[in-house]
Order: C-alpha cells, then sequence, then structure tokens
C-alpha cells in the first residue's frame, strides 16, 4: 500500500536554495512529499516569488522585532495550521523560535545548518572554519529543539578545504551538498525510514546515536 505525500511546510528568510531543491525533488517525483506553503519573516524575500512560480502558496509573516516575537508565533502557528504539515523545514530561516513554539511542534521541526556540528554553531561558519584551518567542513541536518543548532543529528555532508578556498568558495561547494542532503531525510521520513520516537530521531528502526556522514570528496561534483 502506497504512502500519502508527506506533508512539508518550508520556513525561509532569503532565497530559500534548499526550498526550491526541496520542491525540484517533489515536482520531479523523486520525493513523496508535497510542500504545502512557504512562509518568510521577510516580505522582500526572493524565495517567496521563487515558490509562487513554482505553483506553492508563499506568504511573509513580517518580523517585528524580539518584543514581538509571541505575536509573531501565533501568526506563523496560524498559517500553519491552514495546511497541517507533517513536518516544518527550516531552509536559511534566520529567527530563533522560542522554546515554547520548538515544544509544540516536537519532532515536527527540521533545520540544515552550514557546518559539520557541533563544530560552528551560529553565524560565519564557514569564514570560522578557514581560520580554524579545518581541513573538512560540510553541513548537517537536525531536529530542532530548543538549543541553538543543538538539536539531534540525523545526516551530515562532509567537504575537504583546500587551500585555495575562500570563504565564497567554500560556501558554494557546501550549498550543493545542502540541497542534497536534506531532500534526502526528507524522503527518510517521507518513506517511514525516519521517525521522532521517545524524544529522539530513529532511523530504520533503530536509535540514531550518531548522524549518518556522506563524504563529498574531490571527485564529486
Amino acid at each position: 500500500m502506497s504512502r500519502a505525500p508527506l506533508q512539508v511546510a518550508v520556513l525561509i528568510s532569503g532565497r530559500g536554495t534548499n526550498m526550491s531543491a526541496i520542491a525540484r525533488e517533489c515536482r520531479d517525483g523523486r520525493l513523496n512529499a508535497r510542500i504545502g506553503i512557504v512562509l518568510s519573516d521577510r516580505p522582500g524575500a526572493a524565495g517567496l516569488a521563487t515558490a509562487r512560480t513554482l505553483g506553492i502558496e508563499a506568504h511573509a509573516i513580517p518580523w517585528q522585532g524580539a518584543a514581538g516575537r509571541e505575536e509573531f508565533e501565533r501568526s506563523l502557528d496560524a498559517a500553519l495550521a491552514r495546511v497541517r504539515p507533517d513536518i516544518i523545514v527550516l531552509a536559511g530561516f534566520m529567527r530563533i523560535l522560542s522554546p515554547q513554539f520548538v515544544a509544540s511542534h516536537a519532532g515536527r521541526i527540521l533545520n540544515i545548518h552550514p557546518s559539520l556540528l557541533p563544530k560552528y554553531s551560529g553565524l560565519h561558519t564557514h569564514r570560522r572554519a578557514l581560520e580554524a584551518g579545518e581541513r573538512e567542513h560540510g553541513a548537517s541536518v537536525h531536529f530542532v529543539t530548543a538549543e541553538l543548532d543543538g538539536g539531534p543529528l540525523v545526516l551530515q555532508s562532509r567537504v575537504p578545504v583546500s587551500v585555495e578556498d575562500t570563504e565564497e568558495s567554500l560556501s558554494a561547494r557546501v550549498q550543493k551538498t545542502e540541497h542534497i542532503i536534506y531532500p534526502r531525510v526528507i524522503g527518510w521520513l517521507a518513506e517511514g525510514r525516519l521517525t521522532w520516537r521517545q524524544d529522539r530521531p530513529w532511523l530504520d528502526g533503530r536509535p540514531l546515536i550518531e548522524p549518518v556522514v556522506e563524504d563529498f570528496g574531490a571527485d564529486r561534483n
């Protein structure tokens, strides 16, 4: 018996390149999922127009500052309730969600972060990796908890760092892997391989203690 498509909501703040990658996988039938809505905290986010071009409902819920976070999250919840997503996907969403919001959606929020967590949580990850002389870098898909970039890891991409790398070149190479690993994790959810049980992720019927790591060596484009 075939599974119903996984219902996905995507939150963005900018171009939404990961959202676009996920939407293409859905459109082309490689991912048994459907993006029901795209929401942004920034009315001018380019990803809103991209989503609409792809035929996806897209709206801005403007961020009014930290003092208005409670109202912002109420509006966010109301928009999400209309589509009742199975999973909320943060794709370049630059706002920190409150512990209360995260708790109300426990096990149903994913994020992708451009580093090999737990290294380099927060901002400017590529610059910090280069300054530290790292020999490898990458991206991490994880479930969201109240701890910033600290939720349980699911899948990581690993890329080599070369002596010629700049912040821009490293960022571009890592982002290419993001467009592969994020849809892959959503696919695991859609297939029932990845679940959230007992406050932790399970993959293929077993607790996921360490993240799956995929190596994107120099020979991969």
